[in-house]
Formats: C-alpha cells, sequence, structure tokens
C-alpha cells in the first residue's frame, strides 16, 4: 500500500516539518558528491551497533559514543530510501506538528529516532552493518497520527494482482496494518545474521514511542 495524500488538513505551516525534509535532502545530496568515499561516509556518521558497545566497554568519549544516533537519522541508502521515507513524513507530519506545535514536534521528533536507534542497537548488537535512515523517527510521527487522527482518511495506491485501485482507507487501518508488517518482519528478523536491509525494531521502537510520547507532548488547550 502506498499512501497518496490523507484527507486531514493542517491549520498552520509545518515549518519544522519542512525543515527536517530540508536537511535530509541536504545530506543526501552530499552523499551523492562523495563516489567511493560514501561507504566511509555511512560508517563515521550511520549507527553501527557492535561499535557503539565496544564503545562503551572502553569508555569513550560520550559525544564520540552518541553523536551517531543523532547523524544516522539523516543519512539514506539510495535514492528509494529517502523518497519514501521524506514522503511519509510529508504526509503525516504536517498534521502531527499542526496538534503538538513546532517546537515541540522537533523534540518529539528526536526523541522517537533516539527511542527508535536504541531498541535497534540492543536487538543486533553485535551487528557491524551502519544503521541509518529517518524511518525510526518517522514511525513515532506515524504513532502519534494514529493516536491522534485514527479516522483521517488516506487516499491510497493498491495494488491488486496486476492491477492497481486508489482507495480511501482509514489511518487506523492503514497505519495498523503498517505496525503489524513491521513487528511480524522484526520477529523473524531476530536471530538472523543479516549482512544488511530494514531495521524493523527500529520502525516498531520509534512507533511505540510516539504512541507513548503523543499525550505527553500534545499542547494543552485553554479554556474559557
Amino acid at each position: 500500500m502506498i499512501p497518496l495524500k490523507d484527507r486531514n488538513p493542517s491549520y498552520g505551516i509545518p515549518f519544522v516539518n519542512y525543515a527536517i525534509i530540508a536537511a535530509n535532502a541536504v545530506v543526501f545530496f552530499h552523499e551523492l558528491s562523495l563516489g567511493h568515499g560514501l561507504d566511509s561516509f555511512f560508517m563515521k556518521y550511520g549507527l553501527v551497533p557492535s561499535r557503539y558497545f565496544e564503545m562503551v566497554t572502553q569508555h569513550s568519549h560520550f559525544i564520540t559514543r552518541y553523536v551517531p544516533f543523532v547523524t544516522s537519522m539523516f543519512v539514506h541508502g539510495g535514492w528509494l530510501h529517502i523518497i519514501g521515507n521524506m514522503w511519509f513524513l510529508y504526509i503525516f507530519g504536517d498534521n502531527v506538528e499542526d496538534r503538538l506545535g513546532h517546537w515541540r514536534y522537533l523534540a518529539f521528533y528526536f526523541i522517537s529516532g533516539l527511542a527508535a536507534a536504541f531498541l535497534q542497537v540492543y536487538l543486533s548488537a553485535g551487528s557491524s552493518v551502519p544503521t541509518i535512515g529517518a524511518s525510526g523517527a518517522i514511525s513515532g510521527v506515524l504513532g502519534a497520527y494514529l493516536l491522534m487522527f485514527p479516522r483521517a482518511k488516506i487516499v491510497t495506491l493498491l495494488p491488486i494482482f496486476f492491477f492497481f485501485d486508489i482507495i480511501d482507507i482509514s489511518a487506523l487501518l492503514f497505519i495498523g496494518f503498517w505496525f503489524m508488517i513491521q513487528f511480524v518482519s522484526g520477529m523473524e528478523s531476530l536471530g538472523v545474521d543479516a549482512s544488511g536491509g530494514i531495521a524493523w525494531w527500529a520502525h516498531v521502537g520509534g512507533f511505540i514511542s510516539g504512541l507513548l510520547m503523543a499525550p505527553l507532548f500534545k499542547r494543552k488547550r485553554l479554556s474559557t
């Protein structure tokens, strides 16, 4: 299922959401200029689980140990990776920012990304493959969207065998089905020595953190 848009207008300009998308685009275009240096860029700014635990045992500098948790959110592995992530963020992020407020949304986004990264690192401690991408933080946005707008309609491109149809699906059904795929895939990946692929548990961790944090970050409305 591919979301095309949502029928859920926001009432302000999502400055923070646009800024996050722009920052990811700038980093990606920088990646395109690196040529053979791209792999070393991934290793430096991506989050490598085994290296993190090595630095913990070696009592490495705090900044060196934890900076990749943030920088990895802005690094992507290809056109499909960044377009898919930014498209989801564009569709769902504006309404969440509208409901939380600009600065709360910014904090919410990064905390969701950190929670996603910690869960992925914990469950793949021996992996030397860098975890990259904004999908963990975006999963948190999806969790908040589901909690806040469960009945919002998502205009969805649905493949049916060799044909495609465009239908309206409730956010509850669309995001719920998306999360089920992430969770089941994550369970199947446990104990598998994979050399790469999708960080399923980052999606699960980000989504759950978004569900839990959304009520805490929601702006209080003054009564009159």
